[in-house]
């Protein structure tokens, strides 16, 4: 399996975070609807926050000296830190890459985690569920919760999580 290095993303990275985020949304827009903005671009408020809100942090993940995803996380001044975002471009998915990424931007904020999916996006599903059982065990939870200002989108599928101090 290749190897994955995840590093918090500084101002240099972001026209790369930028590019990776259209692929992401890209990604993710069959199972909500949401189509581009008139220039091409998807609404990009969250990949705005990690760069500038002290709450956010941005992760690139690297592989080979490539960037192969990224990881937006939110709530690092709160009780609870919410993977807002995770993105494995096609050609390194199924490679063991997006797991031992996750484990490494989780390893950074021990404490509770959720992370948000859809249930239609099947492989989603089947991932972060690994994820839940990898990191925590049978210790992890899952509930649905409904989209806000979405009501016409089926609910978000929620896991949660504790990740352990030097974990």
């Amino acid at each position: 399996m290749p190897g994955v290095s995840v590093r918090l993303a500084d101002a240099a990275d972001r026209p790369v975070l930028e590019r990776l985020w259209l692929m992401f949304r890209h990604d993710i827009s069959e199972f909500g609807g949401q189509l581009p903005n008139p220039d091409g671009t998807f609404r990009s408020e969250r990949l705005q926050a990690a760069f500038a809100d002290p709450d956010w942090a941005a992760y690139l993940l690297m592989s080979g000296g490539r960037p192969v995803g990224l990881a937006l996380v939110r709530g690092l001044t709160g009780r609870i830190r919410v993977l807002s975002a995770f993105f494995v471009v096609r050609a390194a998915r199924r490679t063991g890459i997006g797991l031992r990424a996750v484990r490494q931007v989780v390893g950074r904020h021990p404490g509770p985690w959720e992370v948000a999916f859809q249930d239609n996006n099947l492989a989603a599903v089947r991932f972060w569920r690994r994820v839940g059982t990898e990191i925590a065990g049978e210790e992890w939870t899952e509930e649905p919760r409904p989209v806000p200002g979405r009501p016409d989108l089926p609910p978000d599928i929620w896991i949660s999580f504790e990740v352990a101090a030097g974990r």
